[in-house]
């Protein structure tokens, strides 16, 4: 089997860490391993396989000798050090929002669009954690009847702002419980015992760049450039795994009989629907696995051709380092 070296670009990160844990659960066929982070985490070891790794400093020379960059860094670093990479002779898959929506870049979900990963040119983009969820659970309904319209709320765990993130959720809960002051520093209210409908920044009709996300990244995953979409993106007080409510318009109608019947089989997806028996997806069962949980399938009855679901997916797995593997197995295939 042929092996490849691979570097993880952001590998002291909560993204970068789970990257690294997943090309071993999943045995991917990785000959070195180089992990590269920022100065403040040089020299601090992580262990993959059983063996202690160095981390490295992240500069534009790191790259000799790399096949395939995971990068989990943000958009200004990835910009600076992913052309970098691929000038060494890598192909880079990119976490960040940097290239998503450059023509030239091919943005995937390998249950839906696996056939765009061949249009590449080093760098490979992984979708928002949001629009993973949602188009891993609505890809066999819009194969079956063409997707036009969406309306999207977002139920964001505190995960998806990274270790700060968690660290306030945890901090805030025990201060609360101890009666003591709480610290805000990584959203933008208290967000224990809360709910925060702002995730990025608000453009000048109203809608963050989050929200916006799921519009302009899933026209291109779904090759559907008249998608409409309106979404409303919430941080909850969860740790780990992404809720959503989304409700399609269809070209022709789809029984909520005929979405479970699809759901059923999808690839990357496990149908929990029995709501009777308090059967359903929830954040909490979703965490620290795979796929997406879809469930509460109904018709929409304020329109025709509409239908309902709710889904819930884990946000640094499937939503970020899972997605990201598993481009990288389909380019070595």
């Amino acid at each position: 089997m042929t092996k490849f070296n691979v570097a993880i670009l952001g590998a002291t990160g909560v993204v970068g860490r789970e990257m690294l844990k997943i090309l071993e659960e999943r045995n991917f066929p990785v000959k070195n391993i180089k992990l590269l982070a920022s100065k403040r985490s040089v020299g601090g070891t992580i262990n993959f396989k059983g063996n202690d790794v160095i981390v490295e400093e992240a500069k534009e020379d790191s790259f000799k000798d790399i096949d395939i960059v995971l990068s989990a860094v943000g958009n200004g670093i990835s910009k600076k050090l992913s052309p970098a990479a691929v000038k060494s002779g890598a192909v880079v898959i990119d976490n960040s929002s940097a290239f998503r929506l450059c023509d030239d870049v091919p943005l995937i979900v390998p249950e839906v669009n696996p056939q765009d990963i061949n249009k590449h040119n080093g760098i490979i983009s992984n979708p928002n954690c949001s629009t993973i969820i949602a188009v891993t659970a609505i890809n066999e309904l819009n194969k079956y009847s063409k997707i036009n319209r969406m309306i999207v709320s977002t139920y964001q765990a505190v995960s998806g702002a990274g270790i700060s993130g968690l660290n306030e959720l945890k901090n805030q809960v025990e201060a609360i419980s101890n009666n003591k002051e709480i610290d805000i520093k990584t959203f933008q209210h208290q967000i224990a015992f809360n709910l925060i409908p702002h995730i990025g920044d608000f453009d000048e009709v109203g809608y963050s760049q989050e929200e916006m996300k799921m519009q302009n990244e899933g026209r291109k995953i779904l090759g559907n450039k008249d998608l409409k979409v309106n979404c409303t993106c919430i941080r909850v007080p969860v740790y780990r795994s992404h809720s959503e409510s989304i409700t399609i318009e269809t070209d022709k109608e789809i029984t909520p009989e005929k979405a479970r019947e699809l759901l059923a089989k999808a690839e990357g997806v496990k149908l929990i629907d029995n709501p009777n028996n308090k059967e359903y997806p929830m954040p909490l069962d979703s965490s620290n696995q795979d796929l997406i949980y879809v469930g509460r399938v109904r018709k929409d009855i304020s329109a025709d051709n509409s239908l309902v679901l709710w889904c819930c997916g884990d946000q640094i797995r499937k939503g970020a380092a899972t997605n990201a593997v598993q481009i990288a197995e389909l380019l070595i295939n």
